[in-house]
């Protein structure tokens, strides 16, 4: 069994294949949503607009919602965690709902898209977290952010206070790149695969 990495046009997944790479995980590419049946967890990642998920159809949602069901663990990295969500007001479009809430723009207030290192405020423990420090530098780029609620594991400041990182059963996801973030993004990819070894 194997890794699913989403490819839904949006972004080189090139990085994210070789991070999990790196710890050991073995990673396919379904070009249908019917090959999630063989996977053993799934990642969705992706940068750039929210409208990008339209590749993600009822087929796709089906497809992964089943999967959640049936306690495979799903990773959401950076445009992947928003559309864990509700929806955004980047575009008018649903998310895939299994958390709630809706992800905004972060405030003009400082620059945005916000590009570069910023620290982990650690919330609560969680295992994807394991073994990293709160105030740990991860990486970002985004413009849209995730509100902190219930499931928030993770919460970083750029202008605002946003879920970093967040967790609800099997759901888990980053808003920065652990595959872009050195020793301690390695960390959080080997903890989700941790995750899958351990079902």
């Amino acid at each position: 069994m194997a890794i699913a990495l989403i490819d839904y046009r949006a972004g080189n997944l090139t990085s994210v294949r070789k991070g999990f790479a790196a710890v050991g995980a073995e990673i396919f590419t379904p070009v249908s949503a019917s090959e999630l049946a063989r996977s053993s967890a799934v990642v969705v990642p992706g940068v750039g607009h929210f409208g990008a998920t339209s590749f993600l159809d009822d087929d796709w949602r089906r497809e992964i919602r089943a999967a959640v069901a049936d306690g495979v663990p799903l990773l959401g990295i950076c445009l992947g965690l928003q559309w864990l969500f509700e929806g955004s007001e980047e575009a008018p479009l649903p998310g895939l709902g299994l958390l709630a809430g809706q992800c905004a723009k972060l405030p003009a207030v400082v620059k945005v898209p916000h590009v570069g290192w910023n620290s982990l405020d650690i919330t609560r423990p969680s295992p994807l977290l394991e073994g990293v420090s709160d105030g740990t530098q991860v990486y970002f780029t985004h413009s849209f952010a995730a509100p902190v609620t219930a499931d928030c594991v993770a919460a970083t400041t750029h202008g605002a206070t946003f879920a970093a990182a967040v967790q609800r059963g099997n759901v888990w996801g980053v808003q920065f790149h652990p595959e872009k973030s050195g020793p301690p993004g390695l960390r959080i990819l080997q903890n989700f695969t941790r995750t899958i070894q351990e079902r």
